[in-house]
């Protein structure tokens, strides 16, 4: 049998797009585990979809000192055991990661062990994690045609990024009866990321008198983000969707969102117009203000700095966005990236050569 280990965690960005692989392996006859974080948000994500998940240590990797770095290194090393062990047991045809801090020790542990190792980077600019791990992969998947000269050039393969096919199933109406809106205003979805933004969710919040004299606003706040205190007619919050997130899409006429990579591809090959606020320099590494850049100058979305945002220039940004909104849908239909899963599946039926011959596969 032909077995994978997908690995990737510490943000459902680093997560759902091995997710969405996860149909198209099952149907090439893959077997499909998965290693993450002990006490890693993933563990909830992919034990929820079924599949058969082991924790090990990981450290944090910072670009700034702090004392924890010594002893992160420990937790580090002993991840990379850790995951030696598991690898070495269960025999895995190839490695697909998607990025994360605990995704390095399994990586560098299936180098050492000879399987092959496949890497998919959603953003940009590289980050840490993937860089670290370039040097042990035999592949290094892209989403954009700008990280082909930031990859090893012999490793670089542009596929775009992996979309969960559910979220083409979506239902518009489906949608509105989730935010129990009753009219036939045009719905804006505002999403501030899997943890959520303080910051959009403060101004969105400022905006709902000007937003709501036009629209219906479903707002995605983020695990314990929720304000009760807020009541508008035609506004619904949710702290987290899962299964609910295709039908929310569906029933968005527009979009507000931070630019993270894996986000942006969903709205681009769901022809969603959208308005990104990219996290800052100071709370980042500036990917996401490169992502937004790059989707802006292909005419697809609008970008607006958060240091520049407030209640008005946000319900500005909105309404011109939605009154321009054919001009972008246009735009993405010609020129979006194809869904890149049938690219990376490829990939890995190629590289799944790999049999391990000593030791009994764990049950």
């Amino acid at each position: 049998m032909k077995r994978i280990l997908l690995t990737g965690g510490g943000t459902a960005g680093h997560v759902n797009p091995n997710l969405a692989l996860v149909p198209s392996l099952t149907e090439r006859g893959f077997d499909i585990r998965y290693i993450g974080g002990k006490d890693g948000v993933e563990r909830g994500l992919v034990t929820g979809a079924g599949l058969t998940y082991h924790g090990i240590s990981a450290g944090k990797l910072r670009r700034y000192f702090k004392l924890k770095n010594f002893t992160d290194i420990f937790r580090v090393l002993r991840g990379i055991a850790e995951a030696f062990i598991y690898i070495r047991r269960y025999k895995p045809s190839v490695i697909f990661s998607k990025g994360g801090f605990v995704s390095v020790p399994v990586v560098v542990a299936g180098c050492m062990l000879r399987v092959p190792v496949i890497i998919h980077e959603s953003d940009m600019t590289p980050g840490l994690a993937n860089r670290l791990s370039f040097p042990f992969a035999s592949v290094v998947c892209c989403s954009f045609p700008e990280t082909l000269d930031k990859v090893p050039k012999k490793k670089a393969v542009l596929t775009g990024a992996p979309i969960r096919a559910e979220l083409f199933t979506g239902d518009a109406n489906e949608g509105r009866k989730l935010c129990g809106f009753t009219n036939d205003k045009p719905v804006v979805l505002v999403m501030g990321g899997s943890l959520g933004s303080a910051r959009i969710n403060e101004t969105v919040r400022l905006a709902l008198p000007a937003l709501t004299e036009s629209f219906n606003v479903a707002h995605i706040c983020g695990g314990g983000n929720a304000d009760n205190s807020v009541s508008a007619t035609g506004y619904a919050q949710f702290e987290y969707v899962k299964e609910e997130l295709k039908h929310l899409y569906a029933a968005a006429s527009v979009v507000v969102s931070r630019a993270g990579a894996n986000s942006l591809s969903e709205l681009a090959a769901l022809n969603k117009p959208a308005l990104l606020i990219p996290l800052p320099l100071s709370q980042s590494r500036g990917d996401q203000i490169l992502n937004a850049e790059s989707y802006k100058k292909r005419g697809f979305f609008d970008v607006i700095k958060e240091e520049e945002m407030d209640a008005e220039s946000l319900a500005a940004g909105v309404k011109r966005l939605y009154a321009e909104r054919d001009a972008y849908i246009a735009r993405m239909k010609k020129r979006a990236a194809a869904d890149g899963k049938a690219a990376i599946v490829e990939l890995i039926e190629k590289k799944a050569k790999y049999k391990y011959k000593t030791r009994k596969t764990i049950n």
